[in-house]
C-alpha cells in the first residue's frame, strides 16, 4: 500500500518528518511510481525516499512575497513576481497555465480579494 500527497504523513531517509507541501507531494509521487514500476517489472525496491528541499516561497499581500532559496533571499514586489511566475511554471498543461495566469492577471486588475479560509464556528459554539 501506497499513501501520497501533501496530507501523508511520512519521514525521510533520515528519519525526519517531511513537510506537507505541494512539492513534497509531487517529489513522492515520482517515488511511488518508480517503486510500483520496479515491483510489476520484478526489479529491486529503488530505494528509500530522499527528499528535496528547494526553498520557500509566500505571497503576504497584494505585491508583496517572501522568498527564500538560502543563496537568494528576496522580499517585496520582486518576490512577488518570483512567486507568481513559478507557481504558473509548475501547473500541468499549457490550458492550465494560461488560465491560472490571466485569472491572476484579472483579478489584480480588478483588486478582486482572494479566497478566505473560515476555520471555527460561530458565536453558538
Amino acid at each position: 500500500i501506497f499513501v501520497i500527497g501533501d496530507t501523508a504523513a511520512m519521514k525521510d531517509a533520515r528519519g525526519r518528518p517531511v513537510p506537507g507541501i505541494a512539492p513534497a507531494a509531487k517529489q513522492a509521487g515520482a517515488f511511488a511510481a518508480r517503486a510500483i514500476l520496479a515491483r510489476i517489472k520484478g526489479r529491486d525496491f529503488p530505494g528509500p525516499f530522499r527528499y528535496r528541499h528547494f526553498g520557500n516561497l509566500a505571497t503576504i499581500g497584494r505585491r508583496a512575497a517572501v522568498v527564500d532559496f538560502g543563496w537568494l533571499r528576496l522580499r517585496g514586489n520582486p518576490a512577488w513576481w518570483l512567486w507568481g511566475i513559478a507557481h504558473v511554471f509548475f501547473l500541468i498543461g499549457f490550458r492550465n497555465r494560461i488560465a491560472v495566469a490571466l485569472d491572476w492577471f484579472w483579478s489584480y486588475l480588478t483588486f478582486q480579494k482572494g479566497s478566505r479560509l473560515i476555520t471555527g464556528g460561530g458565536a453558538e459554539e
